[in-house]
């Protein structure tokens, strides 16, 4: 079989920016990406380069700030990091020092109300653990800050509403932070949906998971919200949810007994799952601290596409489909930087409020998901299928 590749590399990133679909739609057809697509992306560039960079202030210095947020922000086009709030001074201090941030561009949790008054900065991305993410969220928007919350959005649906609820009374844009809507494999996904190639995607299954070993907020079930459900299982759901163009209408799980006990006495340790959708499409998940693995697949009754491996990590891996494999040369440079997902996901954030154009991963699809997380809780705790 003849791989099907994405013409071109990363520096057509841009692409990404309007959710375009011809672009992926060469993907299945193994073709040059159509010319208007070119025409569109030198129009994006062009533009621009002729607006404000938006300023992120990154909310929660732990290691995704550290080791991706921050990297991709040195890459994006439409938006800059600008500024960093934090509960640790030592953090803000050697931040200031390797993004060269001005000290008026550092915040404590404790002064981040004073965001209000600094005009380099335009969006608060929140990266703190999910239950903290409603307080910051809100006090970001009454700042009058637009918001990134990172998946999952909140701990319980009522935080998540209220998110939803402080962005819209104060006037500002609400955005979660899920990269894979930007990925070009998971935007095929996408498309084969829509245009129905493969026929309607009627069984799907996922696993997430990894050796979760010292990692304590992911197992404070204040914190988290939950285990590896809240944190991984949460991508299967978003795959399911990609491939239908649907949500599921009702659930089953099942927690099978725990390995280590000691260590997960707040959270489950392993969870599966099956969503049932509208259309009487299936999806079987499983996600667990206890085993590595990243997988997802879609069958219609005319193909199937498989993530074979790193389904929803950083950097997709193996990608197959009854046409062939996909390949699209990610990661790889970009302005002599390296290319994130993370950088398309927040330039087209920006690119949004500078065009007032809605976000492809708004507040209430992160609302949707935590329904969605709840009712999987729910449905092991009684054995019963649960409506969503």
């Amino acid at each position: 079989m003849i791989p099907v590749k994405i013409p071109g590399h990363p520096q057509s990133r841009r692409q990404f920016l309007h959710r375009l679909s011809i672009g992926a739609a060469a993907l299945a057809a193994g073709v040059a990406l159509p010319g208007a697509l070119a025409a569109q992306t030198n129009a994006l560039s062009k533009l621009a380069k002729g607006r404000k960079k938006l300023g992120v202030a990154l909310l929660g210095l732990g290691r995704y700030a550290a080791n991706e947020l921050a990297p991709a922000l040195q890459c994006t086009k439409l938006c800059r990091l600008a500024g960093a709030v934090s509960g640790h001074p030592a953090k803000l201090k050697a931040w200031s020092a390797k993004y060269n941030l001005p000290e008026k561009n550092l915040y404590t949790y404790d002064t981040m109300h004073r965001l209000a008054d600094n005009p380099d900065i335009d969006i608060v991305y929140v990266v703190t653990p999910p239950a903290l993410h409603p307080e910051f969220s809100i006090r970001a928007a009454q700042a009058g800050k637009h918001v990134i919350s990172e998946k999952p959005m909140a701990a319980t649906v009522a935080g998540c509403q209220a998110m939803i609820d402080a962005c819209h009374n104060a006037g500002v844009r609400l955005s979660i932070g899920y990269r894979c809507h930007f990925d070009p494999y998971c935007k095929e996904l996408m498309r084969l949906q829509r245009d129905r190639e493969f026929g309607d995607f009627m069984k799907m299954s996922g696993d997430r998971g990894f050796v979760l070993k010292n990692w304590a907020w992911r197992i404070d079930k204040k914190l988290a919200g939950g285990g590896p459900l809240m944190d991984l299982g949460i991508y299967v759901i978003q795959g399911a949810c990609m491939a239908t163009g649907l949500a599921p209408v009702s659930v089953t799980a099942h927690e099978p007994p725990k390995q280590r006990p000691d260590l997960f006495n707040q959270v489950e340790e392993t969870i599966d799952f099956t969503l049932n959708f509208p259309n009487g499409a299936i999806c079987n998940g499983i996600t667990s601290f206890d085993h590595v693995s990243d997988t997802f697949r879609a069958d219609g009754d005319k193909g199937w596409i498989d993530f074979e491996n790193h389904a929803f990590t950083y950097h997709v891996g193996r990608v197959m489909t009854s046409r062939g494999p996909l390949v699209y040369p990610v990661p790889g440079p970009f302005d002599g930087h390296y290319c994130y997902q993370q950088a398309w996901q927040m330039d087209d954030f920006a690119d949004c409020i500078h065009t007032g154009r809605h976000t492809p991963v708004p507040g209430a699809m992160g609302l949707r998901d935590i329904k969605i997380i709840t009712a999987i809780y729910e449905a092991s705790r009684t054995g019963k299928k649960i409506t969503v």
